[in-house]
């Protein structure tokens, strides 16, 4: 069986044009689609349009020209969309609430889950992230590292089709980004990341875009993009370490 027949278009951004009043394009004719369950990696250097085209998917601004959809619905500004899970770079941005166990409690209660449901899927994340002792805690008073996975929880307790990440790395430790990345590799969900950890990626994400001012540079297979140390090293980056060919041995 051909399983390409079956596959669902989750993204699809058609001719996408936006701009600041009196600036230049900051995204000029973006045109890519994501299919259910792709793991896209999109990289390029600061001000390359990463994060507008984030918010631009949320439907926190509204493109000059183009349209995006998610799934089969036309993205509108300033209409929540449930399919969509969207955890800003900033986790402060996302955590409000007295509680951990509340912060991750809202967005299930005004899903219309009952009380009991959403005390039990919170329950059950903390579990599994091995974080059960922070339920009570204040949000502020938490770790940076602390800060990002409760954020992270937060959308992916809510179980959107689609989860988009900006900068998830960052802030934690060694052991919280495996955990992440172990996290992310097992998810079902289609999921579009942004960072400047191209190690991350790799592990993450089997496809990668490069945005580099306001254009799509590059789209195609992770290990292949990043392999290609010219078109690396021209958005600024430079080839991972992991395949870099190791002449000598790091030990003798």
């Amino acid at each position: 069986m051909n399983q390409h027949k079956h596959k669902t278009t989750h993204i699809s951004v058609t001719n996408l044009v936006f701009s600041h009043p009196l600036q230049k394009p900051l995204l000029k004719d973006v045109n890519f689609t994501v299919n259910r369950g792709e793991k896209v990696g999109i990289i390029g250097p600061n001000g390359s349009g990463k994060t507008t085209l984030f918010l631009l998917l949320a439907g926190l601004l509204t493109p000059d020209s183009g349209t995006l959809f998610i799934l089969d619905s036309e993205v509108k500004a300033r209409v929540f969309n449930p399919d969509l899970g969207f955890i800003f770079q900033n986790p402060d941005h996302q955590l409000f609430c007295p509680t951990v166990h509340d912060d991750l409690a809202f967005g299930l209660l005004n899903l219309g889950y009952s009380k009991e449901q959403a005390d039990s899927t919170v329950h059950e994340y903390l579990q599994q992230m091995k974080m059960s002792d922070l339920a009570d805690r204040p949000p502020h008073n938490l770790s940076g590292g602390e800060k990002r996975m409760i954020s992270i929880g937060g959308v992916i307790i809510m179980k959107p089709a689609i989860i988009i990440l900006d900068e998830p790395e960052a802030s934690l430790d060694c052991r919280s980004r495996r955990q992440l990345i172990n996290f992310l590799k097992e998810s079902d969900e289609t999921l579009l990341v942004a960072s400047h950890d191209l190690e991350f990626l790799l592990e993450t994400c089997e496809r990668t875009i490069i945005l580099d001012k306001g254009s799509i540079l590059a789209d195609g297979n992770s290990r292949t993009i990043m392999r290609n140390q010219v078109l690396l090293e021209s958005s600024g980056f430079e080839k991972p370490h992991s395949l870099v060919p190791h002449v000598e041995p790091h030990h003798k």
